[in-house]
């Protein structure tokens, strides 16, 4: 394979991951260091907007470590997570579907990270988006701890059914470290994965 270099990497990186604070230190502590590491690399943070949990955790690392971090939340949303007033942009937005539209057309590429029902909503809505040839934009899970692996295994069951076609599994890409994030991505085809016209 061509060696390639870290500016190959898409500039504006989009993550969902959750807005608990009760969880382990292991998520957090890989939540600040992703931020540490996009912010080292000059990547753009685009995220929630939230300024608590791994979503706070990886905004405040990001800007830390002297990189951008946009955030997009609803109006709803930002009394009961308390809108972070450190970012480079915060975008307060009517709805949850704007929030999500934006936070697509503002992002070269996604990274899910653990999260909650909320992260598990837009992992699944940002693959749906790509299935239906919405998006190209690469998708990277970061398994931590062996957190997505149920998850990743029921994807695999849903592929043997004939519910979900191989290629869209394959076109997650899977690592089990943020350290792998920018390399990942680095090596991500330049479109990753075009328009399919036959669904599941």
């Amino acid at each position: 394979m061509q060696n390639t270099t870290i500016l190959d990497c898409p500039q504006n990186i989009c993550v969902y991951c959750g807005a608990s604070s009760r969880v382990s230190d292991l998520y957090k502590q890989a939540a600040i260091r992703l931020g540490q590491i996009l912010g080292q690399n000059g990547r753009r943070l685009v995220y929630g907007g939230g300024a608590v949990g791994l979503m706070g955790l990886v905004a405040g690392a990001t800007l830390d470590a002297g990189g951008e971090a946009i955030g997009i939340i609803p109006q709803h949303i930002e009394s009961r997570e308390i809108g972070n007033t450190r970012l480079t942009e915060l975008h307060v937005v009517d709805s949850m579907h704007e929030r999500k539209q934006m936070m697509v057309d503002r992002s070269d590429a996604f990274v899910i990270m653990p999260g909650g029902l909320g992260t598990l909503d837009e992992f699944f809505e940002i693959m749906t988006w790509r299935q239906l040839g919405l998006h190209d934009k690469p998708i990277v899970v970061v398994n931590v701890g062996g957190y997505w692996t149920q998850l990743l295994h029921l994807i695999d069951v849903m592929v043997k059914e004939g519910f979900v076609r191989a290629s869209d599994r394959d076109g997650l890409m899977v690592v089990e470290s943020v350290e792998d994030v920018i390399a990942a991505l680095t090596c991500a085809p330049e479109e990753a994965f075009g328009a399919q016209t036959e669904l599941m």
